[in-house]
C-alpha cells in the first residue's frame, strides 16, 4: 500500500490525515506488517512550487528517513520508494542512503524510481528537467553498480563517472529490486529494459493489459 499521512495531496488525501501524527503512521505500517501486506510505500518530493501547492500540498515526508523509521518498527513488510526521483541526486548519495536503509531493515528495500514532473524542483537543484529521461536511464545504471555487492562500485557514463570509491555498509540484499514508475511509452520501455518491476501511474485500468503486453514484448 501507498501509505497515508506521508504525502497529502488534495487529489487523494482524506480529511483525517490532516491531524494525523507520526504515531498514526507507525500504527498503519505495523498493521500492514501484521496483515501480510507485500509492501508499504513512501513518495518523494524535495520542494513543491507555490503554483502547484493547492493540488499537491506541501506535506511530503522524505522517503529514506520515513522508510528507515518504519523499518525499525516492522519485521516482514517490504519498504518501497514509490517513487524516488533519483535524478535529483548524485547516485553515490542515493546509494549510500538506500544501502544503509536496506542494511538496517534486513534486506526489505524495493527501490522505486521515476523521472519526476516538477520543473521548478529540478531547476532549484541545478538539474536539467528537459533531459530527465536520459538522466534517469544513466542513474539507474549507476545505482545498479552502487547498490551491488562490490564495496568499490564503478560506473563510467556521460554524466556520472566514479570508481575506486568505497561505500560500506552494502545492502543486505545482493540485488536490490528496482521498479520503474510511470505509464508513458518511455517509462514502460524503461521498466522493461532496466527494471525488475513496473509501477503504473495514472493510466485507466482498461489500458493496463495492453501496456503489460507491450512490456512483455520489450523484455523478450
Amino acid at each position: 500500500m501507498q501509505l497515508p499521512v506521508q504525502s497529502q495531496s488534495s487529489l487523494y488525501a482524506e480529511a483525517w490525515e490532516a491531524g494525523a501524527t507520526p504515531g498514526d503512521l507507525i500504527e498503519i505500517a505495523r498493521t500492514a506488517d501484521r496483515a501480510g501486506f507485500a509492501y508499504v510505500a513512501c513518495c518523494d518530493h524535495v520542494a513543491v512550487p507555490r503554483r502547484l501547492a493547492d493540488g499537491m500540498g506541501l506535506i511530503w515526508y522524505d522517503p529514506v528517513a520515513t522508510l528507515a523509521h518504519l523499518a525499525a518498527v516492522t519485521e516482514h513488510v517490504r519498504l518501497l520508494s514509490h517513487v524516488a526521483v533519483v535524478g535529483l541526486r548524485h547516485p553515490l548519495v542515493t546509494a549510500k542512503q538506500y544501502a544503509t536503509l536496506d542494511h538496517l531493515g534486513g534486506g526489505r528495500l524495493i527501490l522505486g524510481v521515476g523521472a519526476g514532473h516538477v520543473p521548478e524542483e529540478f531547476a532549484a537543484l541545478g538539474v536539467d528537467f528537459a533531459r530527465r529521461g536520459p538522466l534517469l536511464d544513466e542513474t539507474i545504471d549507476a545505482l545498479r553498480a552502487a547498490l551491488g555487492p562490490e564495496p568499490y562500485p564503478e560506473h563510467h557514463g556521460p554524466r556520472y563517472d566514479f570508481g575506486d570509491l568505497g561505500q560500506l555498509p552494502r545492502p543486505a540484499q545482493r540485488r536490490v529490486p528496482v521498479w520503474v514508475g510511470g505509464s508513458s511509452p518511455a517509462a514502460v520501455r524503461r521498466a522493461a529494459t532496466r527494471g525488475d518491476g513496473w509501477l503504473p501511474q495514472g493510466d485507466p485500468r482498461p489500458e493496463r493489459p495492453a501496456r503489460i503486453a507491450r512490456l512483455r514484448r520489450l523484455r523478450e
